[in-house]
Formats: C-alpha cells, structure tokens, sequence
C-alpha cells in the first residue's frame, strides 16, 4: 500500500478526517475529533500507528515482526505497522479495526450517527 492509497483508504470511514496537529509530516487520522491513525506520508519505511484490543495487539506482534508496541503511543492499546511487512488485506483490516475501536468509545448517539451502532 502506498501512501496516497493508505491516505484514501483512512479517508473512506464515515466522518473521517486528516488533521496535521503535529505539523506537516505528520498526517493524523480521526472520526469526530478522536484518532484511529498516525502515519509520517514520507518517511521510510512507511509505518501507521493504530489503535487495537490489548489482546490482539500482544498477538499481532507475535505474528508478524513488523508490527510492534505503538511509537510514542500507549503501548497496550497502540501498534506501529511497517506497512510492506503485513498483506495489504491485514493491514485494511487493521485499520478498519482502529477506526471501529474508535467509534465503540465514542456516545452512543454519536455512533448512531455514524451508522455503526
């Protein structure tokens, strides 16, 4: 995945938006007003930070090496994910799962606005 697809693919979630609180490089994914990504667009490797059930997160990092504890993140709730070390699938998956975790925080009615109850 490129950054310009992982970009739009961020950008795709209901009520998602790309803010930049952190300057320029950094290009920060939230759905009303709360992360579910962080990625540097330009740097190399390309990595995303995101948000994950404690459990699976432990798990993700056993299985794959290019995912670990989330850079300048809660480390039990955050993974940082070198984007060509996972398949594109996982990784869409892993994304849409932050975005999920997310939203279930945020008040019902705000998730009902979201149509993901």
């Amino acid at each position: 995945m490129t950054p310009q697809q992982l970009r739009a693919f961020c950008l795709e979630f209901n009520a998602s938006v790309e803010e930049f609180p952190f300057g320029p490089e950094t290009s920060v994914f939230k759905v009303l007003g709360k992360m579910f990504a962080l990625t540097a667009p330009d740097a190399r490797p390309l990595t995303v930070n995101l948000k994950c059930d404690p459990d699976e997160a432990v798990r993700l990092r056993e299985e794959y090496d290019a995912v670990v504890p989330g850079w300048h993140m809660n480390k039990r709730h955050w993974n940082t994910v070198t984007v060509s070390g996972v398949p594109d699938r996982v990784l869409r998956e892993l994304i849409e799962d932050s975005y999920d975790l997310v939203v279930a925080g945020l008040p019902k009615a705000e998730r009902l606005r979201l149509d993901r109850a």
